[in-house]
């Protein structure tokens, strides 16, 4: 039987393991920003109301070229496209065949797209170490102005490799993007982060 002394070592042990698996986190994530400078992946998001009562999912594609260009390709249950070439933000709806715009510093802000694909990680956000959860290691990144649109932000690593990113929005919305099929410094066609918008579609500028 483990003595009084014996358990508070024990668990003295542990607090320390659980304090570098979470500090291991945060350095995955600057790591990430400072090392991976093109990524592509798949993503299935969930997205669940305030009270938690209801949800809906899709997946996609998702591309980044650093600094400010991002590909998010929406395919089920319904097709869109945002794409960020560099200066402006494109969304665009198939089934509307509607396209809208904004300039990228009005756009972006300290947004998810930001963080992942934007320029200057440590300037826009406060970095905390979560307790890991569900088999991932969390990080919360915390905008250092309010600007974002969203009330907390959480990055999931999986060792080294990003897995998850959670998001609540102004409006208390949950939504969680699970990635697979990573692939980091992957040579993308410039093109992917060009948007040209299609005959016959009408353009809302912002």
């Amino acid at each position: 039987m483990m003595t009084m002394k014996s358990r508070a070592v024990l668990a003295a042990v542990l607090l320390t393991l659980a304090s570098v698996a979470r500090a291991d986190a945060v350095s995955a994530l600057r790591d990430f920003a400072r090392e991976v400078k093109s990524a592509s992946a798949q993503f299935k998001q969930t997205v669940n109301s305030p009270d938690g009562k209801r949800s809906k999912s899709s997946q996609g594609s998702f591309e980044f070229q650093r600094p400010n260009q991002f590909r998010f390709a929406y395919s089920k249950p319904f097709e869109q496209l945002i794409v960020g070439d560099g200066q402006k933000v494109w969304i665009f709806d198939p089934d509307l065949n509607q396209a809208s715009s904004r300039r990228m510093n009005q756009a972006l802000g300290a947004t998810p797209a930001a963080l992942l694909a934007g320029g200057n990680l440590e300037r826009d956000f406060t970095l905390k170490a979560l307790p890991s959860e569900g088999g991932l290691d969390w990080v919360q990144a915390l905008p250092r102005q309010a600007d974002g649109g969203f009330q907390s932000l959480k990055i999931g690593f999986k060792g080294r490799d990003l897995a998850a990113l959670e998001i609540v929005d102004g409006f208390g919305q949950r939504s969680r993007l699970d990635f697979s099929s990573l692939a980091v410094n992957a040579s993308l066609p410039a093109d992917r982060f060009r948007f040209v918008l299609p005959a016959g579609a009408d353009l809302v500028e912002q």
